[in-house]
């Protein structure tokens, strides 16, 4: 088997069609009306329950069971357009123990989006601030080598 992406149910395709290329910047890679598919994912599908063969009322939007996870390399930038979008904020930007910044909020269905600050983003930071390359590993909790190809990716 080879895995093919996530594919989310959504109620109107013309709502989140919008959402996922004006908010999140995705293109289209495929179109067939019902059934949205953007490149890197994800796919959208309207009548979801109808084609999978149950009742609508089976189907849990804003089931906080799942996320899609997005890297920007301009955090602040994504993060400020997306809440310039007006979209509804699970939370404010939190930093997590491993140092890294992300934002959560809902797309028009419910389903949770989160937008996190790239890693190699946040190797530099701590670099930048004058941390070990030691210390870095220790609180990115990413190994040495990642950390190395952080350095040597700006250099080049």
């Amino acid at each position: 088997m080879e895995f093919q992406g996530a594919l989310f149910a959504v109620r109107s395709m013309a709502v989140s069609r919008s959402f996922y290329e004006t908010v999140l910047g995705r293109k289209v890679a495929l179109n067939f009306g019902a059934n949205l598919v953007f490149e890197g994912g994800p796919t959208l599908q309207e009548g979801f329950s109808a084609l999978a063969g149950f009742p609508e009322e089976r189907t849990v939007y804003r089931a906080h069971n799942a996320e899609l996870y997005f890297e920007s390399q301009d955090f602040d930038g994504d993060a400020a357009r997306v809440k310039a979008a007006g979209v509804e904020l699970l939370h404010e930007v939190r930093e997590c123990p491993w140092g890294q910044r992300v934002l959560r909020f809902y797309d028009p269905d419910g389903h949770i989006i989160e937008l996190g600050e790239a890693m190699s983003t946040v190797v530099l930071r701590f670099l930048d601030q004058g941390m070990s390359e030691e210390e870095v590993c220790v609180r990115s909790q990413h190994p040495m080598e990642f950390i190395r190809q952080c350095k040597a990716l700006r250099k080049a």
